[in-house]
């Protein structure tokens, strides 16, 4: 029983330590987490012309996708990549923590950052398209899981690379690549085939999936199994970093 108390005390307190660092860098989040969403999202308004609302809902739905990953898998990767070879983390491994307490407190900090402009495109997007996305409260954690999903990933690209510079070619090329090559602003049926079965291995087809059966017809079986796909998808990033973490080396 004590084990498990001071667990959960140490974990809180990593989880602090993020909200203050975050806190710190609330200007620079909110700057960087919106400024590409919100132009790419009035670009495509611009463009887009008379579309229905399903495929307005796809693109405003694409675009929080988006900013999920610029935050929690681009700007995340290059973040650990350069504390990982500036020698951040010698100091949290010179402290008696728990390996996966750190983990889970940097997918926590990769959480934190993705949120705000999560919510702002989500908020900003009906307004600027003039629609009304549907809006339960299933949606809080399957907005949770899918972030979390994605965030492994930029933990995973951030501990994996050989350096910082590998890091940022990486995260860049995926992010382009996933964005606008596999089913987030489209329809899985509008791309290539080859594209298709490329997009049946990433998560944020699942994510992408997931967050427009919540925000068009609310919670479904169909959503479920999203969800699902993106648990397995988080679990396989975690033990993949944690395995990949040389702890107090």
């Amino acid at each position: 029983m004590h084990s498990v108390i001071h667990f959960f005390v140490e974990l809180f307190i990593l989880f602090r330590i993020q909200i203050s660092i975050v806190r710190y860098q609330l200007i620079w989040i909110l700057g960087m987490a919106t400024m590409f969403p919100v132009v790419t999202l009035l670009f495509l308004e611009f463009i887009v012309g008379d579309m229905n609302a399903e495929k307005l809902a796809r693109i405003i739905i694409g675009n929080m996708v988006f900013s999920i990953l610029l935050m929690g898998m681009n700007v995340l990767a290059q973040d650990i990549s350069h504390q990982k070879f500036g020698g951040y983390f010698t100091y949290y491994s010179s402290l008696p923590i728990r390996k996966i307490n750190f983990i889970l407190s940097l997918l926590f900090y990769g959480i934190l950052t993705s949120l705000p402009s999560f919510i702002i495109v989500f908020i900003l997007g009906q307004q600027v398209y003039g629609i009304q996305l549907h809006f339960e409260l299933l949606l809080i954690p399957v907005t949770f899981i899918s972030i979390f999903s994605v965030v492994g990933i930029g933990v995973s690209i951030g501990f994996l690379s050989p350096n910082p510079q590998f890091t940022n070619v990486v995260s860049q090329f995926l992010l382009m690549f996933v964005t606008f090559m596999t089913p987030v602003m489209v329809n899985l049926d509008q791309l290539p085939s080859i594209l298709q079965w490329i997009s049946y291995l990433l998560p944020t087809t699942y994510v992408a999936n997931a967050l427009h059966g919540m925000l068009t017809v609310g919670w479904t079986t169909t959503t479920g199994n999203e969800l699902f796909i993106l648990l397995i998808f988080s679990y396989i990033s975690y033990l993949i970093i944690s395995k990949k973490i040389h702890w107090r080396v």
